[in-house]
């Protein structure tokens, strides 16, 4: 019998986790009796979250009905704000992006004129679908904040101190969540490709290094939401190099993908942003990709403290730099396996990001959903359906 599962909402995770699919099979795991069990199916039937499908008997007699969840019970309206763009989309219940828009992202803007744009964009993508506004269920937003307010305020001017979710509640009717942009990627890649690991770490390399931590097939923030900030750990060797935080040979500052374009350019190759290093790299210029693999060494130097600290069943690399996958990685294997110890990386597995520019809307829809399929949440959906 599983903790937490007696109401409606341990009876919806049973089948959402895959654990049972059969009356038979959740009150074997959940204790219920078969009239209680009956009454928490059917308020979970009333609210569309589950459908039933009866299966064709291969030997006779009635053959048990199979309970599924319905991914299409409500939507989640989700925003991933990077430094040049918003991408935009509605999702179903398991996370799939029905309708999409992006828009060009000028972080000087005025809040409120972004999440205007935003929710119009809400709007127009639901009316295109089809969608009836009442469909939502909640919001998320991804962008460089922590609780809901921006952190990096010499990235975002003018939006320090500036609630993201209370502004976006007002207009939506619908919980609304917001986290950084590291740590919804890391939910989207888990969600999608890595659910089998319980313990994961989504490193993002591009401008800015940041890391999503995954425990326990949750999120794990820190007391402040500061967690997994990688990128300003000290890297031996570089304290010359200056980082804007104040203190100098962070990693960031020796591996950022902005690090790689001064020092290409100091070389006499014509690189401003880490898109240019990409540029390059792809174009096989041995300076750019040498310059990548090195990235990857410093980033695995730093990996290799994490790995013997929290031994993960798995590292995802994604970020700007990840399109550069082979001597990125390469170089991150390098450092991370040699300087790690062995019973940490016996079943250690490393690979690149696969979702791309749809990561920070995926990660930021399951967290959406999560928050709004959680037991308690969905209990307390029932017994407003009831009155």
């Amino acid at each position: 019998m599983f903790e937490g599962t007696t109401g409606a909402g341990g009876v919806l995770r049973l089948v959402r986790d895959g654990h049972a699919t059969t009356r038979n099979e959740l009150a074997q795991q959940s204790g219920l009796s078969r009239s209680t069990l009956a009454e928490r199916v059917q308020s979970l039937l009333a609210l569309d979250l589950l459908e039933e499908a009866t299966g064709v008997a291969s030997t006779g007699g009635r053959p048990p009905a199979t309970l599924i969840f319905n991914p299409s019970a409500g939507v989640v309206l989700v925003a991933d704000l990077d430094a040049l763009s918003v991408h935009v989309a509605v999702c179903d219940l398991e996370a799939t992006p029905l309708a999409e828009r992006s828009f060009a992202f000028d972080p000087t803007r005025a809040p409120e004129s972004v999440l205007s744009e935003i929710h119009a964009t809400f709007a127009d993508l639901l009316a295109g679908r089809g969608i009836a506004p009442s469909r939502a269920r909640g919001t998320g937003v991804a962008v460089q904040i922590g609780h809901g307010v921006p952190v990096d305020v010499h990235a975002m001017p003018g939006w320090d101190g500036f609630s993201i979710p209370e502004w976006l509640a007002r207009r939506t009717g619908t919980p609304v969540l917001v986290d950084s942009q590291v740590n919804a990627m890391a939910l989207g890649e888990h969600w999608t490709h890595w659910r089998d690991v319980d313990h994961l770490l989504f490193v993002g390399v591009g401008a800015n290094i940041e890391c999503g931590i995954v425990s326990g097939r949750a999120l794990h923030r820190g007391a402040h939401g500061a967690a997994g900030d990688i990128g300003h750990i000290r890297l031996a060797g570089h304290d010359d190099v200056l980082c804007r935080c104040g203190n100098s040979g962070c990693l960031q500052a020796v591996a950022g993908g902005d690090a790689l374009a001064a020092n290409l350019s100091a070389a006499g190759l014509t690189a401003r942003s880490v898109a240019d290093v990409i540029a390059h790299a792809r174009a096989g210029e041995p300076m750019a990709l040498q310059a990548i693999r090195r990235a990857g060494r410093a980033v695995g130097e730093v990996l290799a403290e994490c790995i013997n600290f929290f031994n993960p069943g798995a590292i995802v690399i994604g970020g700007d730099l990840a399109e550069a996958p082979q001597q990125l990685l390469a170089g991150v294997r390098e450092a991370a396996i040699g300087r790690s110890l062995p019973m940490a990386t016996r079943d250690l597995r490393m690979g690149v990001a696969q979702l791309g520019a749809r990561a920070g809307v995926v990660g930021a829809a399951v967290m959406v959903i999560e928050h709004v399929l959680a037991p308690a949440n969905v209990d307390r959906a029932v017994q407003r359906h009831a009155l």
